[in-house]
């Protein structure tokens, strides 16, 4: 049953994965159609293809490799100016030649890619490649695709939110009870390991403080609750501490020394600072937040937020991922994955015997919706190959127009992204490189669901 559940979960990712990728390329595709451009192709994975049919102009296939997808738009790259005109096999007259003959390394790149482009071209089509519609037209065609996975994002968690909620821990009201006292200090690096004989004894359990004990004061101040608390333990660095408690009813004071560590300062654990620290923990209580699409908004800018900052950091996270591989250094807990470590985590959520089904379900859920929210942000980075790329040369040529209208210039024309090319290649197998480092990772030294 564990199985079936598993290959279940895996099944649910691939499903959704695969789901998302035909609906980001229909986020191009529609759009493009819509303004007139010609899609010849409309297909999800890459490789082989393992299914495809022609209806009207467009072949629509699935491929061998689920690793993403492509609509093909005629027309993307300018010809080159300034060169003679070409002539088919029938004497119809073709737009300016596609090519130099400059032998440069990243010339000659750049050559073959416009006659690639162009060899998809007939007669017909001059009035319908992509390059020559309106700025604003082409940003919204490369738009639609990682937009659609922002959509997706949302109703996935808008789902979450309205029904099951945001579940947190938070310290009951009042003075706070004890829920836990660390027998000894452990560096907070070090967090979730036992004690050790060379572990000096916490503050909290030197001054006899149990499970169960209320504490009501901290050196003669009244405790009302525990953010309070907590910031008298962490202003008294490593000062005296006399802590007044109730047990069973009676009122008991212990007197210790608080000691200074490195130790979070923030709700979030964001902040790490050396400040004062006793050893205990408060009761918590769960509380639920549940709303609707401006909560789930104010919620996905929050991930969103971290998800830029991770998306910065991915070149080094991958570094680190690659030492991981070869026994450096232990993979750490938040280190990206590909869509391998995703799908390993959806087997595990749907196996999980502790897990109920609703649970399952918010986790798979939300594991979608991450997924979507990453990949709809990166795909806006603006750096050729990335929809994002073809966005920013959009809005450049959408400026220089304006600019020159402004100034009375002449129009300057249409911006040739060929010209990144380079920029496309080395991003694209960097790309591609960092994945291939993921899924070797996440086959030899996975994350798990009790790690991530």
């Amino acid at each position: 049953m564990t199985a079936l559940l598993y290959a279940l979960g895996v099944l649910v990712f691939v499903v959704a994965l695969l789901a998302s990728i035909g609906l980001h390329e229909l986020g191009h595709m529609i759009p493009a159609k819509k303004f007139g451009a010609k899609v010849s192709r409309y297909f999800i994975g890459f490789g082989p293809t393992l299914w495809s049919r022609t209806k009207g102009e467009t072949e629509y296939g699935v491929k061998a490799i689920p690793l993403g997808g492509y609509v093909k738009i005629v027309g993307m790259l300018p010809p080159v100016p300034d060169q003679v005109a070409e002539f088919d096999a029938e004497g119809n007259p073709r737009p300016q030649r596609v090519r130099d003959f400059n032998t440069g390394m990243f010339t000659s790149l750049i050559a073959d890619a416009r006659q690639a482009e162009w060899d998809l071209v007939e007669p017909e089509d001059e009035d319908r490649l992509f390059y020559k519609l309106p700025w604003w037209k082409k940003a919204i065609v490369m738009a639609g695709g990682p937009t659609v996975n922002l959509v997706i994002a949302f109703f996935a968690f808008l789902t979450i939110f309205s029904t099951y909620g945001v579940h947190s821990l938070e310290p009951a009201e009042g003075p706070p009870v004890v829920e836990t006292v660390s027998e000894c200090v452990i560096p907070y690096a070090e967090s979730g390991r036992e004690c050790t004989a060379s572990d000096p004894p916490s503050p909290a359990y030197e001054a006899g403080l149990e499970p169960g004990d209320t504490i009501v004061s901290f050196n003669g101040t009244e405790i009302t609750d525990w953010d309070q608390l907590r910031g008298l333990i962490q202003d008294n660095a490593a000062g005296t501490a006399v802590i007044g408690y109730e047990r069973d009813g009676e009122l008991e004071t212990g007197t210790t020394s608080t000691t200074v560590e490195a130790r979070p300062t923030d709700a979030e654990g964001e902040t790490i600072q050396q400040v004062g620290f006793l050893g205990i923990t408060p009761t918590t209580v769960e509380v639920v937040e549940k709303g609707g699409p401006i909560f789930t908004l104010q919620q996905m800018w929050e991930m969103t937020k971290d998800s830029v900052v991770a998306i910065l950091q991915l070149p080094v996270k991958v570094w680190d991922v690659a030492q991981a591989i070869v026994g450096v250094e232990d993979r750490a807990a938040d280190s990206p994955m590909s869509i391998v470590g995703g799908g390993r985590i959806a087997g595990e959520v749907a196996s999980h015997d502790e897990v109920d089904t609703t649970q399952k379900l918010v986790l798979l859920g939300s594991l979608i919706g991450g997924f979507n929210l990453f990949i709809g942000l990166f795909n806006f980075v603006p750096l050729l190959p990335l929809d994002g790329g073809h966005i920013a040369s959009a809005l450049w040529e959408g400026l220089r127009r304006w600019l020159a209208r402004l100034t009375g210039r002449p129009d300057p024309g249409h911006v040739d992204p060929a010209k990144l090319l380079p920029v496309a290649y080395v991003v694209g197998l960097a790309i591609v490189a960092m994945g291939l480092v993921l899924v070797v990772a996440d086959f030899v030294v996975p994350l798990h669901l009790t790690s991530s």
